[in-house]
């Protein structure tokens, strides 16, 4: 049985979206990158972006604040002119939120919230929260892509947060892990350099499956595990999950204990499918190492039956799609199928 969320309200063009800083400070580090991305959500999303009070206050005092990144969360949430909630960058601390987040706030004002890495923490205290969230690109991230934003990652944001309606996940023709310097403002308008895809793999599974996604990065959940904030078991019961690694590039074994970790919780046994991202900075031997221990765990959880996507676009590397975590989805590997069944919004 899929958990019951919440869908909150379909953005639209000209709406207020709320940039937040949960994590990284980094945003004053690089204010012409902030700008750019907010030119850039204007122009291809039509959302007026706007700082949560405390989100440029810079690195050191939002490390010693995390009440005041906490506070950010609830003023976007409850401040009636704000539409949505957008992640400016990952980190490696928001963590340290979960004792100040109120999950009463979250379902009392359901939003978009999107975001990717580590704002894993707070995508899964929506879901934990009754409220469905949506892993994405970030504002520093891919909508302040060098340029402009690659249509790949406009059109997976507008299929996921500004249309309630179902849709299927296409591979993107062209990716990149690289770049221009972000703290030089002069190369700001370089496009990155894109290489073709080699598409998306199916690792094994060939009947189709149904259920809610769910997930994130791994390597953020790892910090997640055992806290008050790790989603109940009925939240991964019948669960689609969707795992990324960071540019820490964990070793391909690392991936492994990790994915034990799930079996010992019985997360892997009753999951319906598992969908894995495209890994930034790996070598094709570490992917190909990747996917070996995968195999291995699964056939250890005695899920040798388990539907798996691996190479998908999301995550650390670019351009990526937006997966509205809470909303069903179906697997299909004879026919190379990854849809949503039910959107993640209301009308």
């Amino acid at each position: 049985m899929t958990p019951v969320f919440i869908r909150p309200a379909a953005l639209k063009e000209g709406d207020t979206v709320a940039a937040l800083s949960l994590s990284s400070g980094f945003a004053s580090e690089v204010p012409h990158r902030y700008e750019a991305g907010r030119r850039q959500a204007r122009a291809s999303l039509g959302w007026n972006i706007v700082p949560a009070p405390n989100a440029l206050r810079g690195e050191d005092y939002l490390y010693r604040n995390p009440q005041a990144r906490a506070d950010d969360l609830h003023w976007a949430l409850e401040h009636p002119e704000v539409a949505g909630l957008l992640s400016m960058i990952g980190g490696d601390d928001s963590v340290r939120l979960l004792p100040l987040v109120d999950p009463a706030v979250i379902r009392a004002h359901p939003k978009v919230f999107l975001g990717f890495s580590d704002s894993t923490v707070t995508l899964l205290q929506f879901l934990r929260a009754g409220v469905m969230a949506f892993h994405g690109p970030a504002l520093l991230a891919d909508i302040a892509e060098h340029g402009g934003m690659h249509p790949y990652s406009v059109q997976g944001v507008r299929q996921a947060t500004m249309s309630a309606a179902p849709f299927r996940f296409a591979p993107a023709l062209e990716w990149t892990q690289g770049g221009p310097d972000w703290m030089l403002p002069e190369l700001q308008e370089v496009p990155r350099p894109f290489a073709p895809s080699a598409g998306w793999i199916w690792l094994q599974g060939t009947q189709p499956a149904e259920g809610h996604l769910i997930g994130g990065c791994l390597e953020v959940l790892d910090m997640l595990n055992g806290t008050p904030g790790w989603p109940e078991p009925a939240l991964w019961q019948g669960a689609i999950l969707c795992l990324e690694t960071s540019e820490d590039v964990p070793p391909p074994s690392q991936v492994g204990y990790w994915l034990r970790n799930f079996a010992a919780q019985g997360i892997l046994q009753h999951a319906a499918g598992l969908v894995l991202a495209r890994p930034r900075g790996y070598t094709p031997e570490m992917v190909e190492e990747v996917y070996r221990w995968v195999k291995k765990v699964l056939w250890e959880a005695g899920r040798e039956d388990l539907p798996v996507l691996a190479n998908v676009d999301f995550g650390h590397t670019s351009p990526q799609l937006t997966l509205p975590f809470g909303a069903r989805a179906r697997l299909a590997p004879a026919v190379g199928v990854f849809e949503v069944l039910e959107g993640g919004l209301s009308d």
